[in-house]
């Protein structure tokens, strides 16, 4: 389960069978919003996130397998990890605790690890981008939808919506998988429902 530092999730790492790791993103932002109290900090801290991206984009472009993922992973990322978590216990001392540049070391020094956790599987992402993406439209018409109706309608439109996302994140009409499967759900039992989901859909056409 990938999230940003808020202390609320915390509760989910003690749950059975629940990994929690953090977003990288987040972490960069912070040391972005300290350009402005101690440049040359925030900038040092940023060419190390820089290095990490750029593995990502690296990864991407190649289209490696898992398998080349971990390794490049394990070569290149994680030792830039470590020399930003060393730094990052080195320089706290210096500067101001209340100062952005603090505040940004502050929220990344005690979370690294978390943060640290998609450098050890290939299946995982360095920050939860891709997820934000999918539901900014949601966001954005929040307004459109200030409304539900009760808390029951609300649920079902959350599940609706999470339904398209992922239409949407596997290049599916929402369109054609809505009116195929309600064409044929009742074929299904609870035991196997879920081979109608987005996902699983697309390996049936």
């Amino acid at each position: 389960m990938q999230t940003d530092g808020y202390a609320a999730y915390d509760d989910f790492d003690t749950r059975k069978g629940i990994t929690l790791m953090h977003c990288m993103a987040h972490a960069r932002r912070k040391f972005s919003d300290a350009l402005q109290n101690d440049k040359v900090r925030a900038e040092y801290a940023l060419s190390m996130f820089q290095k990490l991206y750029a593995i990502e984009r690296n990864i991407k472009d190649e289209q490696l397998d898992t398998d080349a993922i971990l390794e490049l992973r394990h070569q290149e990322a994680v030792p830039v990890l470590k020399h930003l978590k060393d730094w990052m216990t080195d320089e706290y001392p210096k500067v101001l605790p209340k100062s952005p540049i603090g505040q940004a070391i502050a929220y990344s020094l005690p979370r690294w690890d978390k943060l640290s956790v998609y450098a050890s599987n290939p299946i995982l992402n360095i920050d939860n981008n891709p997820v934000e993406n999918a539901i900014r439209p949601v966001a954005i018409g929040r307004k459109n939808y200030l409304f539900a109706g009760s808390d029951e309608a609300a649920q079902r439109a959350a599940m609706i919506y999470s339904l398209f996302a992922t239409c949407r994140l596997h290049k599916i009409n929402p369109y054609d998988w809505l009116k195929d499967v309600l064409a044929r759900m009742h074929l299904y039992s609870t035991s196997n429902i879920s081979e109608l989901l987005p996902h699983n859909w697309k390996k049936l056409e």
